[in-house]
């Protein structure tokens, strides 16, 4: 039997604890992968932002456009088990404001109606900014944003990592600051956003998408950091920065508490010429245990271009049943 510790030894630790949680030396390894049971067990989710014109014609009265409750009613129709009602797409959101209850849950209320479960909702936010007033504003709209999700019967909101602002990089909004100090400022934001969404039963999902997480390594090293259980990843297949970018996916699967399926890994312009090879990524989603929502988000061709989401959803679906259904 192994003696128990000295009082000296005891008190040595004590005090070396609160310069560890300082240094983040701890909060590093505490976070694991998600302990799974039953075996891999799959959904497959729409994205409204594959809908993004249609549904900011609608909600800006740029004509009729397309509805959330429209959504949903295609997405019944195509038979998806589930929908993710982006924030952008919600009355009031370009002013940051809250929509009424009322339209939350006539949403939610719909949805049920149609046998659709809601696998997530996302918010914008810019983490990577050294403004640390800018950065507030993001957490608490992220915040009340959590609350909108719990109402709404979504699991998972997503945030942002990286830097959202066109023609910049996280070194200049950060100012030039070193990449560990960026990554700590944007695991704080993240752990108060998570520490507010515990209290609502909603889970934050960091998604790698942009310049700060180019690997799983890196949107890993972020999720240990923030160290809650109210965080976890939202691995995006399309925005990996690698050489091999399945074998990224398959180092974040064990931490996704959602994904996004692209078309390409590569973007938008890869599509045609390289397309997501679904067969072995639903390999490595279902090496991990992963038991959720796959929602699926098709993108139109930058510049504009000939995209009409009625009948690329349909298709890139039918492709991912399929996929699913010679992996299982």
């Amino acid at each position: 039997m192994t003696p128990p510790p000295s009082r000296r030894a005891f008190l040595k630790t004590a005090a070396l604890l609160p310069l560890a949680a300082a240094t983040g030396a701890t909060t590093r390894a505490a976070v694991e992968p998600i302990k799974r049971v039953g075996g891999p067990h799959l959904k497959v989710s729409c994205n409204a932002y594959s809908f993004a014109k249609l549904l900011n014609d609608h909600a800006l009265g740029r004509g009729p456009g397309l509805s959330l409750i429209g959504l949903a009613e295609f997405c019944a129709k195509q038979n998806f088990d589930g929908f993710d009602p982006t924030g952008y797409y919600f009355p009031g959101y370009r002013d940051r404001k809250i929509p009424s209850d009322k339209f939350v849950f006539e949403l939610r209320r719909r949805a049920f109606d149609l046998g659709l479960g809601v696998s997530g909702t996302g918010v914008g936010n810019n983490f990577t900014v050294a403004d640390k007033a800018a950065r507030a504003k993001d957490v608490d709209w992220i915040k009340q944003w959590c609350e909108v999700a719990a109402k709404l019967g979504a699991p998972v909101i997503r945030v942002f990592a990286d830097t959202q602002m066109r023609a910049q990089t996280w070194e200049t909004v950060s100012n030039g600051a070193k990449r560990d100090e960026v990554e700590q400022w944007i695991a704080d934001d993240i752990r108060t956003c998570a520490e507010h969404a515990a209290k609502f039963g909603v889970i934050i999902g960091v998604q790698n998408h942009g310049d700060f997480i180019k690997t799983a390594a890196d949107l890993i090293s972020l999720i240990k950091r923030v160290d809650s259980p109210a965080c976890g990843a939202i691995v995006d297949t399309g925005y990996f920065r690698a050489p091999d970018v399945y074998a990224e996916m398959a180092k974040a699967a064990p931490y996704a508490v959602n994904w996004q399926v692209k078309q390409s890994p590569f973007g938008v312009e890869k599509e045609a010429e390289a397309p997501t090879d679904l067969k072995r990524l639903l390999r490595i989603v279902r090496a991990s245990g992963y038991r959720g929502y796959l929602p699926i988000e098709t993108l139109s061709p930058r510049g504009g271009g000939n995209y009409d989401p009625f009948t690329v959803v349909p298709k890139f679906l039918a492709e991912l049943r399929q996929a699913i259904a010679e992996t299982a």
